[in-house]
């Protein structure tokens, strides 16, 4: 009984942090479609890799914004305007088989444009862009490796309140 009367103040001090932690401040909710030249370019790029990019967007937006605690109950609507591979994707190596998946590179990079809804109805609007500025920075790069770094670093300004950067 003794036992018991000892843990008895300390499962209820994890019963309250758990109830706290049950309600988190409301998440902001991300959407990521495509738009622009993007929405021809899908299929000669590839339409699985495209919704793979469009997958880690989301992904990455919602984990940056999450950890740091940005933009609660905001819904953060993006549109993937362009997208650029740093090395031929499986569909474009299939298109035009002169393309080597190793040895073919070029310069990659994303623009993404939108808005932010915030949790107060305020309309904000979103651009971003990155891309290689030289072949010489894509060397041993993925397929993927500069839209990845747009990614990061729109993820990163949102976050900070940077919506609108060149």
């Amino acid at each position: 009984m003794r036992r018991l009367a000892l843990f008895a103040p300390l499962a209820a001090s994890l019963a309250l942090a758990g109830a706290v932690n049950a309600q988190p401040d409301a998440a902001p909710q991300v959407t990521v479609t495509i738009g622009g030249d993007l929405i021809e370019d899908a299929e000669k790029i590839g339409r699985r890799d495209v919704d793979l990019q469009l997958a880690e967007l989301r992904e990455t937006v919602e984990r940056t914004l999450a950890r740091r605690g940005a933009l609660a109950g905001a819904r953060v609507n993006l549109v993937v305007t362009d997208l650029k591979p740093n090395r031929p994707t499986m569909q474009q190596a299939m298109d035009r088989p002169g393309l080597s998946v190793i040895d073919s590179r070029s310069i990659g990079g994303a623009t993404i444009e939108g808005e932010i809804v915030t949790a107060d109805g305020r309309s904000l609007p979103v651009r971003y862009d990155r891309y290689s500025t030289s072949i010489t920075e894509v060397r041993n790069s993925t397929t993927w490796y500069d839209a990845d770094r747009a990614f990061d670093r729109l993820a990163v300004n949102l976050a900070e309140g940077r919506y609108v950067t060149r």
